[in-house]
């Protein structure tokens, strides 16, 4: 997909994009590009690709949650190179977004991009996600909370939930979600306050695979003892 296929591809599904923001995506390549050859960000680095199965992946999820309700949260749990957060807060500037990620170099490439592209309201944490989400200055208080993994959706929940507010949506971007892994994590989502709302499947252009946009809503407050000490939640999901 190059950017003149991306520009169209959106317009088709009713998102209009800029000069502007067509420039900020041209120097979040660049920049993706120049910093992975220091450290690994992603293993999809050719132009098209990620077009493809970065820019317009994270993009999605704007297809099925209304982020246009003036000034809102996100937060992004372990958003790696910045997926899918600041794709979404390219397309949807008035979007407050907060980026928790544990690897510090991350987050100094991250802060590097922001500046770049001249990107305001955007705010980053070296944490880890389980520390952060005990953290009373952000325990339940986001809008939407992100994450864009491969991990199993028990886990993910356990991350992510506690940062929810009551009202708000997690909303889990997936390559692939199995009949089982969902059954499995009913118990955490609704152990954590969550109400598992739609699971939406739909494939990428050009035949890059299916995807899952997975929109959980925060119905009750989690239990105060999650989430777990880090690490926990990954050696034993709930």
């Amino acid at each position: 997909m190059n950017p003149e296929e991306f520009k169209q591809a959106l317009h088709d599904k009713g998102i209009d994009i800029t000069e502007k923001q067509m420039q900020q995506f041209d120097d979040y390549l660049r920049l993706l590009q120049e910093w992975n050859e220091k450290i690994n960000l992603t293993a999809i680095t050719e132009k098209e690709e990620v077009y493809l199965k970065h820019f317009y992946d994270s993009i999605t999820a704007g297809l099925y949650v209304d982020f246009n309700k003036g000034v809102q949260s996100l937060c992004d749990v372990g958003a790696g190179a910045g997926f899918p957060s600041i794709p979404l807060k390219i397309i949807f500037p008035q979007l407050e977004v907060t980026i928790v990620d544990s690897l510090n170099k991350r987050i100094q490439f991250l802060t590097t991009l922001a500046e770049t592209l001249a990107l305001e309201g955007v705010h980053f944490y070296h944490d880890r996600a389980e520390t952060f989400g005990q953290n009373k200055q952000f325990r339940e208080s986001f809008d939407f909370v992100t994450a864009r993994a491969v991990a199993r959706m028990s886990v993910l929940a356990e991350l992510c939930l506690p940062l929810v507010k009551k009202g708000g949506i997690f909303i889990a971007l997936k390559a692939s979600n199995s009949d089982q892994e969902m059954q499995e994590s009913q118990k955490a989502i609704t152990t954590l306050g969550g109400k598992i709302r739609e699971d939406y499947i739909f494939e990428l252009p050009k035949e890059a695979g299916e995807r899952h946009i997975l929109l959980i809503d925060k119905k009750k407050e989690t239990p105060k003892k999650f989430p777990r000490k880090p690490g926990t939640p990954n050696k034993s999901p709930l």
